[in-house]
């Protein structure tokens, strides 16, 4: 089962190859406060000082550190191959210098590392070139492999301290940015948490315990070191904490002795400091001492880290054979080179016009789950937007009876009419009517615009070919838009004349006006009936009034004038008002303009002009609702067969007129270099994938799993 860890390393170095973290592969994830001890640590797991050191926060991007256990015979093979002149030289590192331990680092390729002050420096130069100098973070990791014969088999993920304050130029959120980068790795579940804390602090508030019981409340794979055992206060021991009496942790709890920093001003080297490790520990903690430790710890990790390998293999497993279906369905997508281009460009041409025709009839491969689209769009502007917008429209909207009563006047000329004149309900009607034209020109442009939106859902999830091949995509967009503005100013006409058509003859024979006529006869009837009670008996009813003017009804004398200025048009006293008001009569030599006598804006109505205002306004919104019926009938077939219809049925013939030329060819089928690097990272993808899937399958046949 030791071989389980350099499996991973394997599937790790898949995966690098393709800069992909789409797999979640086990490790182990170091996480502390800053100068918790962290660095210390994993310097002792290499057996090397390595890590940048200093104040603040010195870790500011992950460091995946694989540590491959290399035997001699191995390390030819692991540092690179044999027959390169660059790497080797008679059996030897070419840089004169056999060395048993080295690293090498993903960004540096083939690059070989035998100084590990040149790896330190190394890592702080990759980190300022993404983070710069400003003590910044960054969530890209470095990526560093160290083979030695001195080190367990382990993958572990150093992660920046946590810290509270910013110092210097820091950006203001770096806690968050900190606590969100951690979390991000120790949410993994298939990573092991290992929560660094300080012997000299309150373990009960340990930052890194706490953090880590958020993503793990179980403690499952979560393994507590305590560093710093020999910097507690004189008189006090950590027996409590590392025999998990303060806070018990499932995976247990560790305990390790850090060099000070005066041993590492003094170079002391880890061995010697291991060395010293040992000794207080079997002194300080004698009980314990098997227990504790660096080698301790590193054994304890591996063996962790197997167990955790073996457990999470059948899921990756899954996960793995998943997304190399999927990744194979996306290069799929992505197509072939195009070899008969004169056969693809007419093929995707075809395509294209199938599916946009598919889509106004609702018979689409790909349906819209998440709104209305295509031809049900089209269906619901019809039914629901524009037939809601034509029934919101008064009959009798911005037409007061003020409006009516003055077109009935206008109407009678300069004779008061017995009647109320037709040409005045024409009149009114038509204006009325006119205003149903500007919703339905607002109709045709919505469905011209819904048309339009089909052309991008026909580019987004049915001729995905098309982004392959930007220009022909522009390409047909074009000349799909300039159909549709060719179409527009046709349907727009039409819509135009169907409200034309119902100003241009106004039918009071409808069938469905005849109950509004009707109502108009009864209520003149009665007027003429009022009439003829009115006249005193001594008047013939067949004749006019009295010649002499001097009786006291109708409006032909002084006295039916005062009558009728009482009854009809308001009280006596306020017409006396308004006669007052008049100007005073001209003296000799001056002018008066009559157009200058003052009219009353609103004003009491009469009892037959209110009927007659009446009987209009009730023509009017008979005759009205006839019409909006009309309209809401008419526009939606005018704009299918004109706009709609004409489109289908002319698009394929359209496109290839237009576009199915031997001269474009070439620049039509000419691919985008962002599907070319797509399809080959997708290739690239699926490749790394297929090599995950037969390391785990090796695996199966080593009997290793």
């Amino acid at each position: 089962m030791e071989a389980l860890i350099p499996v991973i390393n394997k599937l790790q170095d898949v995966f690098n190859t393709v800069g992909s973290d789409v797999i979640q592969l086990p490790q182990i994830a170091v996480v502390g406060t800053q100068s918790s001890g962290k660095s210390s640590v994993l310097e002792s797991l290499v057996g090397k000082d390595m890590l940048p050191r200093g104040t603040g926060v010195v870790t500011r991007r992950p460091l995946i550190l694989q540590l491959v256990n290399l035997s001699p015979e191995d390390r030819r093979k692991a540092a690179g191959e044999e027959n390169d002149p660059n790497t080797w030289k008679n059996g030897r590192l070419y840089k004169g210098v056999e060395s048993e331990e080295w690293g090498k680092f993903l960004h540096t390729k083939n690059k070989i590392y035998t100084d590990f002050d040149e790896i330190r420096q190394e890592i702080e130069n990759e980190t300022e070139r993404i983070t710069g100098n400003n003590k910044g973070i960054s969530a890209e990791p470095i990526h560093l492999k160290i083979f030695s014969p001195h080190v367990v088999n382990l993958t572990l993920v150093d992660l920046p301290g946590i810290t509270k304050v910013p110092v210097g130029d820091q950006p203001k959120d770096i806690e968050i940015q900190i606590r969100d980068l951690i979390l991000r790795y120790i949410s993994n579940p298939n990573s092991i948490i290992l929560a660094v804390t300080a012997a000299n602090t309150d373990m009960a508030t340990s930052e890194a315990l706490k953090v880590a019981r958020e993503v793990d409340p179980d403690g499952r794979r979560t393994l507590a070191v305590i560093t710093k055992l020999d910097l507690m206060d004189a008189g006090t021991d950590a027996m409590d904490v590392l025999m998990g009496r303060v806070i018990p942790v499932k995976l247990g709890i560790i305990g390790v002795v850090n060099r000070s920093q005066l041993d590492i001003n003094n170079k002391k080297i880890v061995a010697e400091a291991t060395r010293d490790e040992y000794a207080f520990l079997q002194k300080k903690y004698p009980s314990l001492a098997n227990r504790n430790g660096t080698k301790y710890l590193a054994r304890t990790l591996n063996r962790l880290l197997m167990h955790h390998i073996r457990d999470c293999l059948p899921e990756l497993k899954t996960r793995i054979n998943v997304l190399a279906s999927q990744y194979q369905s996306l290069l799929n997508s992505y197509g072939e080179p195009v070899e008969d281009k004169s056969a693809t460009l007419l093929q995707l041409i075809t395509k294209f016009a199938s599916e946009y025709c598919h889509t106004i009839e609702g018979t689409a491969k790909y349906i819209e789950t998440s709104e209305l689209c295509g031809g049900a769009r089209i269906c619901y502007i019809f039914h629901e937007t524009f037939g809601r917008t034509l029934e919101s429209v008064d009959p009798l909207g911005g037409l007061t009876t003020i409006d009516v009563l003055t077109a009935i006047r206008n109407a009678t000329g300069p004779r008061p009419a017995l009647f109320v004149p037709e040409i005045s309900f024409e009149l009114l009607v038509k204006r009325q009517v006119k205003r149903l034209e500007e919703p339905s020109l607002r109709c045709v442009e919505l469905v011209h615009e819904e048309m339009q939106r089909i052309i991008q859902h026909c580019s987004n999830y049915s001729t995905q070919e098309l982004l392959r091949f930007p220009k022909l995509h522009d390409a047909i967009v074009e000349v799909v838009t300039s159909l549709l503005r060719r179409r527009l100013p046709v349907t727009n006409e039409m819509v135009h004349n169907l409200v034309a058509i119902e100003l241009a003859y106004i039918n009071t024979k409808h069938p469905d006006f005849a109950d509004a006529c009707g109502l108009m006869n009864s209520n003149i009837e009665e007027q003429r009936r009022n009439r003829m009670r009115e006249m005193p008996p001594s008047v013939p009813r067949d004749k006019g009034g009295p010649g002499d003017g001097t009786q006291d009804t109708g409006t032909g004398g002084w006295r039916g004038m005062v009558k009728a200025s009482k009854s009809e048009d308001g009280t006596y006293e306020e017409k006396t008002k308004y006669m007052t008001s008049l100007p005073a009569s001209p003296q000799k030599g001056h002018a008066i303009n009559l157009l200058d006598v003052p009219v009353p804006v609103a004003r009491k109505l009469s009892a037959r002009e209110q009927r007659d205002c009446e009987v209009i306004e009730r023509l009017i919104k008979s005759y009205f609702l006839i019409v909006r019926k009309n309209i809401q009938d008419s526009v939606p077939k005018a704009v299918m067969h004109f706009l709609v219809n004409n489109v289908k049925d002319n698009l394929q013939s359209e496109l290839v007129g237009q576009l199915y030329k031997t001269l474009l060819l070439e620049d039509l089928l000419t691919e985008s270099e962002d599907m070319a690097q797509r399809r080959n990272e997708a290739a690239d993808m699926l490749k790394a994938l297929q090599r995950a899937s037969q390391v785990i399958a090796e695996i199966r046949e080593t009997h290793l799993w």
